[in-house]
């Protein structure tokens, strides 16, 4: 395949008819007393799938984050863990609390939290975990969960990439106390912006539906008797992400072959590491992933940079947490492989419309720069 014309994009959705035909139908038809049809039918879908009881739709998936911490009283005082590698997001929503976030190194198979980590960095004020599904992959929530119950904390999962993942039989979003999903654009599933509250707990629905509108009263029109957000998505939203998650298992399938392209061609290569599967899991291979490893020839911004001449786009891992400005002079950090992970990763293009083709272009280029 020749260079082509235009960038290979490190993400992008799958867009059918069902999509357009679901939204058009909203634009038309959803409004007065059908003003959150869509929505009822996304919550509804979406729990089905998870195997949660409750789902309560949002706007981002930060805020998904932020009402579970609100819903748990974590405030001024309150510290909590999270590993160092994750979008800032999850620090964020911690910071909007007035807790303090708590960070922890991670598994450098999973790029997930680290259990020995988590466990020696809970203190009397640790009220809560948060356990992300990096790129997908799955933490160790059997062993979470029972760290967990042994110290009174509520775990709350970052699974807002995870959607489609499962772990011994269960889905992300469903371990915990509350799992929150984001459907923002470049996720596997999207409804432009958006995300979901997952639980079992009827007490944390209601309180979070009374909290995302500005903190209603549902018995009493425009009655409101505590401070709120307005967090609440639009029947737009939710048509086109009930289309996207009626069609869930076929974008898992795409992402899985796209991912399995990848391996069959740069598994060999020793300076790099990819997505790693555990045993009793099925990833969703949102992003499709390398590591560099000490022995690589290139540098990661150099490796991109590289790539990017040649028309493909990349994305580098996030940053740990604690190297932000925000977090100097405040935080004492010892996470080796947040940093050696973090600072040396790099996301493939994955989006779900990519051709084998494309993939072979992209992993000729990512084998010719490494094994010059």
């Amino acid at each position: 395949m020749e260079k082509p014309e235009k960038m290979i994009l490190t993400a992008g959705p799958s867009i059918t008819q069902k999509e357009i035909d679901y939204v058009n139908d909203a634009a038309q038809n959803g409004w007065n007393f059908h003003l959150d049809d869509y929505v009822v039918s996304f919550e509804k879908t979406l729990a089905n799938y998870v195997g949660a009881q409750h789902c309560v739709a949002v706007t981002r998936g930060t805020h998904a984050l932020h009402l579970a911490l609100i819903l748990f009283g974590i405030g001024p005082g309150d510290e909590v863990i999270m590993p160092d590698m994750t979008f800032v997001a999850c620090s964020n929503t911690v910071e909007y609390t007035g807790a303090k976030p708590v960070f922890v190194d991670i598994d450098p198979k999973t790029w997930c939290i680290d259990i020995d980590s988590f466990k020696n960095a809970i203190t009397s004020k640790t009220k809560a975990v948060m356990p992300v599904w990096m790129y997908g992959n799955a933490p160790a929530m059997e062993k979470i969960m029972e760290i967990a119950k042994q110290h009174n904390l509520k775990v709350i999962e970052d699974s807002c990439p995870a959607l489609g993942t499962l772990y011994n039989g269960k889905s992300a979003g469903s371990w915990g106390d509350c799992g929150a999903f984001s459907f923002q654009g470049a996720k596997i599933a999207t409804m432009g912006q958006g995300g979901a509250l997952v639980t079992n707990n009827a007490d944390y629905e209601t309180r979070a539906r009374s909290l995302y509108k500005h903190g209603r009263d549902f018995g009493r029109e425009f009655w409101h008797d505590k401070v709120g957000f307005m967090y609440e998505p639009s029947n737009l939203q939710a048509a086109m992400g009930l289309a996207q998650v009626e069609r869930i298992e076929e974008l898992v399938a795409k992402k899985r072959q796209i991912f399995q392209w990848y391996h069959d061609r740069l598994a060999d290569i020793p300076s790099i590491a990819m997505n790693y599967e555990q045993p009793n899991t099925r990833t969703n291979c949102w992003m499709s992933s390398i590591v560099l490893q000490d022995n690589a020839s290139l540098k990661r911004d150099a490796l991109r940079k590289a790539l990017k001449e040649r028309n493909i786009d990349t994305r580098p891992f996030f940053y740990p947490l604690s190297m932000f400005p925000l977090y100097d002079g405040k935080v004492s950090v010892n996470n080796p492989m947040a940093y050696r992970v973090g600072l040396n990763g790099i996301n493939l293009p994955s989006g779900v419309l990519l051709t084998e083709e494309i993939v072979d272009y992209v992993a000729h280029h990512v084998r010719e720069l490494l094994t010059a």
